[in-house]
């Protein structure tokens, strides 16, 4: 009866998990999403407010009660399962998010409903695959900052002790030069306000200045697309193994079942063939026999 009973939760809990990812829960929740995204960005129109307020807010808390009834079911197919899967994990926290009471010193949670949104990168494969390869490049990334981080110590103090005495508003210390030398790598105005002046009374400062945007601004913006496109490219490469390891699996299982069928045949065969021999051994002692009176 326990094992019995056990059976058909597994086996509730199984049809529940294929109900929660099928294509159509998974299509209405994307567009679910995207109407609370229209509705959250209408909130921040007062002419909207004024006139659809009370629907909009009726709509939002809707949609909110969707996305509790969602994760709740998959907390219940999923079990402690659902907390070691980091998406699931973020998911969660988003909804846990909006369910802050948004009055008092929490106030400033009612601003981060807007995180809902970001369930879209959970929903789509594709903006999972970058949003996982983004997160698989932060440590190489982290090595690239430092390297501009050691080249832009050197600019600075190299600046400093060139243009300081003259220019003390952009290079007068350590930290306006660092300042100044990072708005030139964004090249925010970079030749009109800052070089082309400070060359007016150090004629050849465009070497520095240009060596150093080189350096720092195209030099290391590819390092940074590299860094990420080997991220994504190792993201897909594993994603394809994983795929290929599953098909791997499934053939193995379908080549079990077919050696169990095969067995299962053959064993069959044998009985048919062993009765189909009594059935002839017996057929002659029939007929040899004397006829009844």
């Amino acid at each position: 009866m326990i094992a019995t009973s056990c059976a058909t939760a597994a086996r509730g809990r199984a049809q529940l998990a294929a109900w929660i990812e099928s294509p159509r829960v998974q299509r209405t929740l994307l567009g679910l999403i995207l109407v609370n995204a229209a509705i959250l960005g209408l909130e921040t129109v007062p002419a909207a407010m004024a006139r659809w307020g009370g629907w909009l807010a009726l709509a939002d808390r809707a949609i909110l009660a969707v996305f509790v009834v969602e994760i709740a079911l998959r907390i219940a197919v999923h079990g402690r399962r659902f907390f070691r899967d980091p998406w699931s994990v973020f998911d969660f926290a988003v909804v846990a998010i909006a369910l802050a009471p948004a009055a008092g010193p929490f106030a400033a949670l009612r601003a981060l409903r807007v995180l809902r949104v970001m369930r879209l990168i959970s929903l789509v494969p594709s903006m999972r695959r970058v949003a996982g390869g983004l997160l698989a490049a932060i440590p190489g990334l982290g090595s690239v900052i430092g390297i501009i981080g050691v080249i832009l110590y050197v600019a600075s103090v190299i600046a400093t002790k060139l243009f300081g005495e003259r220019f003390p508003q952009w290079f007068g210390s350590l930290g306006e030069s660092a300042y100044t030398l990072f708005q030139i790598m964004t090249l925010e105005s970079w030749s009109m306000g800052i070089v082309r002046p400070v060359m007016e009374v150090y004629p050849y400062a465009w070497i520095f200045f240009v060596a150093y945007i080189l350096v720092s601004t195209f030099t290391m913006l590819n390092l940074f697309i590299a860094v990420v496109v080997n991220a994504m490219q190792a993201e897909h490469a594993s994603e394809a193994e994983e795929e290929n390891a599953g098909r791997a699996e499934a053939a193995r299982a379908l080549v079990r079942e077919i050696a169990v069928l095969r067995a299962e045949l053959q064993e069959l065969r044998e009985r048919l063939s062993a009765g189909a021999s009594v059935e002839r051994r017996a057929t002659p002692a029939a007929a040899g026999s004397p006829a009844g009176p």
